[in-house]
């Protein structure tokens, strides 16, 4: 059977909803333990072993995204999927952020969806190389179906782009990471993001997403979920891919590509080691820059123009090393005169709305 033996923990408040599922997984030979709300589910997830936590996240006495923060600390390397009403798409949003590996949006149109996101992210975790072949047309549905309800709501994909984006000043243990971003419409087409990575290394990245609309909200969701998959990895052992800026950006195009869903980034990535001030620096599509700042201004980095991400012939990025002085500032930015000099102004705002500007912005880190 599709599922033999995986052990599911399956934590949902609806009696109804939670036997169909049981009953379901069940008959694709996993062991299932139901747990009818948070703190259930996190007692029997501190006394036995699970392969996946299915859960919803609407729950009473302790909500899902908390009880997914507690789980996620405790066992890192479980495959965690979350299962949503379509008006809380922000709470998708935060328990991506947190480390979960994926989502399903009620109502769940045919159980097997279920079955196929379990299989999907057991492979990912590396739990079973069996499940590799047969998942990608039934997720590409789920990633399409998602995606058409963005489309249809402005609300919508503002909402969950807003959840996304960080406060504009973020404070790590040797450095800190300032940003503006100015859009011209409700849903913005640039994304940034920066992560603490271990002890001595920090990441920080900025995209600019294809095509331009309610898409660019749902791009943002993919792109975070599949960097914090890296992250994910590296926290496990699993993998140094997300410090390593060829391999993560060769596998954001893989994503990418694989997702089914057209969608297209200009990107630059990041990884620098805190301990020598050195930096890895990738770059994929054009419109984006790379700059060192210092006393006398913003210098460019030499780093040529390549192919976006999500292209199937995609080619490797333009890589350069660079070791970062005290007094400089390694820096991002949309190649506008107007954004070089906000950003000389040390005019750090975070995501705003703003006709007279064009849309894009820049992201500075400084030790």
């Amino acid at each position: 059977m599709a599922l033999n033996g995986v052990a599911v923990l399956l934590v949902e408040d609806d009696p109804v909803f939670r036997q169909i599922v049981t009953h379901f997984l069940e008959k694709q030979g996993a062991q299932v333990t139901q747990a009818c709300d948070g703190e259930q589910g996190v007692s029997f997830f501190k006394s036995q072993h699970f392969d996946v936590v299915l859960a919803d996240l609407s729950m009473p006495k302790l909500g899902g995204l908390d009880m997914l923060k507690e789980m996620i600390t405790l066992a890192p390397l479980v495959c965690y999927i979350v299962i949503s009403g379509n008006n809380v798409m922000a709470d998708v949003v935060e328990a991506l952020r947190l480390g979960a590996s994926d989502y399903l949006v009620k109502p769940v149109a045919d159980l097997f969806i279920i079955e196929q996101a379990i299989k999907q992210n057991l492979h990912r975790s590396h739990i079973d190389d069996m499940y590799a072949a047969d998942f990608d047309a039934l997720s590409f549905q789920e990633l399409s179906s998602n995606l058409a309800m963005l489309e249809q709501s402005v609300a919508a994909a503002k909402q969950v782009q807003q959840q996304l984006f960080p406060a504009s000043n973020i404070s790590y243990p040797a450095a800190k990471v300032d940003y503006s971003l100015y859009k011209n419409s409700d849903i913005s087409s640039y994304f940034i993001d920066s992560s603490m990575v271990g002890s001595h290394h920090l990441i920080m990245y900025m995209a600019h997403l294809y095509p331009e609309d309610n898409r660019a909200a749902f791009a943002c969701v993919l792109l975070r979920s599949f960097v914090n998959q890296k992250l994910k990895d590296f926290r496990s052992g699993q993998s140094q891919a997300i410090i390593e800026p060829f391999n993560m950006m060769s596998y954001l195009n893989e994503r990418l590509v694989k997702s089914g869903l057209d969608i297209k980034a200009d990107m630059i990535y990041i990884s620098i080691e805190l301990t020598k001030y050195r930096a890895a620096i990738a770059h994929a599509g054009k419109g984006l820059r790379c700059y060192l700042r210092n006393s006398e201004g913003l210098s460019p980095l030499a780093l040529s123009e390549s192919s976006q991400l999500g292209v199937v012939d995609w080619v490797k990025p333009s890589i350069q090393f660079r070791s970062i002085l005290p007094q400089e500032q390694l820096c991002i930015a949309t190649s506008e005169p107007e954004h070089r000099q906000l950003l000389l102004d040390d005019q750090f705002k975070g995501l705003i709305y703003d006709t007279d500007l064009p849309a894009g912005g820049f992201l500075q880190l400084s030790f």
